[in-house]
């Protein structure tokens, strides 16, 4: 079952036995073995009782909360793993030291030469497409990474080829009723913005639970600034995730026509547009479809699926900070 996806609005999360219940409108409408559950994800309003909140504590099982639009609110956190010994590494690493500045490139290396990699593939896959001046852009902010020694001057590498990305994104959209113009968060005013929006926040909780899971301080990273409530960390772990996953579900949901203009709604003061109740399903199937997809795992040469590679990728760069290897591998996909 990996994540649960709770979508019914006012639904009640109940526990029965050793199995979590939803219950929406009198109807239960969801009944899981919790030993199936990964994570939980609340996507609107939804009644949590204290019995499922002591079951997920006692059982480190993440739960997170979330609106349509993709706003990230927060999570029932679990107690912080005993291993200390990862945490003092993280804080050890903290600020512009040699570490925090060698895993600042392997953010963005990764990042950048995924978005790279999708670039090629698409123009490969549609000889019409003219992507090559995203792709040199997308080369020119590569090339410094490895010689760049700021992490405010990588921090400017990764905007500059990420504006590329986003400035050509709506070439990677055909044949369908949607189109991208920039990039827009708060809130998320088109379809594709908002698709993006949900996206990225269904993956920070997965990447925080990884996280977790290893050992880190969520909170506390590199890449990111420090600010009060910001995970940094996971943030920082999201961006080689973000073309691979997120992007690549939404671009091949809407070119592959799994949803309509119908499928969205507009809020009437802020203009925030969302899915509604059978477009989110259809979303949240196709993410998940995504996460349990295999791939080769180019460091450890072996097939895993995305979910995986998630706490893969929290696990080297806990070794690496731990001074266990000389290097942190990003996760690139070609």
């Amino acid at each position: 079952m990996g994540t649960i996806y709770i979508t019914h609005e006012d639904s009640f999360i109940g526990k029965a036995d050793e199995r979590i219940t939803v219950k929406a409108d009198k109807k239960k409408v969801l009944d899981v073995p919790l030993i199936k559950v990964d994570g939980i994800v609340v996507v609107g309003r939804a009644t949590v009782s204290p019995a499922v909140v002591a079951e997920l504590l006692n059982r480190h099982i993440p739960l997170s909360f979330i609106r349509a639009t993709g706003k990230y609110l927060g999570r029932l956190e679990p107690e912080m793993t005993k291993n200390i010994f990862v945490r003092k590494a993280q804080w050890q690493a903290a600020g512009e030291s040699k570490q925090a500045v060698h895993v600042v490139r392997g953010f963005v290396r990764g990042k950048l030469k995924n978005y790279r990699h999708s670039l090629l593939r698409r123009e490969r896959n549609h000889s019409g497409l003219d992507l090559q001046g995203a792709i040199t852009r997308i080369d020119q902010a590569i090339a410094p990474i490895n010689r760049t020694n700021s992490i405010n001057s990588l921090r400017g590498l990764e905007g500059s080829g990420s504006a590329a990305y986003f400035g050509c994104l709506n070439q990677l959209i055909q044949g369908s009723e949607f189109e991208f113009e920039a990039r827009r968060r708060r809130p998320p005013t088109d379809p594709v913005n908002s698709l993006l929006s949900l996206g990225y926040s269904l993956l920070r909780h997965d990447v925080q639970s990884a996280l977790n899971i290893v050992g880190f301080d969520p909170y506390l990273g590199y890449l990111h600034v420090e600010r009060y409530g910001r995970p940094s960390l996971a943030l920082d772990l999201m961006e080689e995730f973000r073309p691979v996953i997120v992007d690549s579900v939404v671009c091949s949901a809407i070119n592959q026509q799994s949803f309509k203009p119908s499928d969205f709604i507009s809020e009437p003061v802020s203009n925030a547009v969302s899915l509604t109740p059978e477009g989110l399903k259809v979303f949240l199937r196709l993410y998940e479809q995504k996460k349990q997809s295999k791939f080769k795992h180019p460091v450890l040469k072996r097939k895993c699926t995305y979910q995986e590679a998630f706490e893969i990728q929290a696990r080297l760069l806990a070794k690496y900070l731990m001074e266990e290897i000389d290097q942190y591998p990003p996760l690139i996909v070609r």
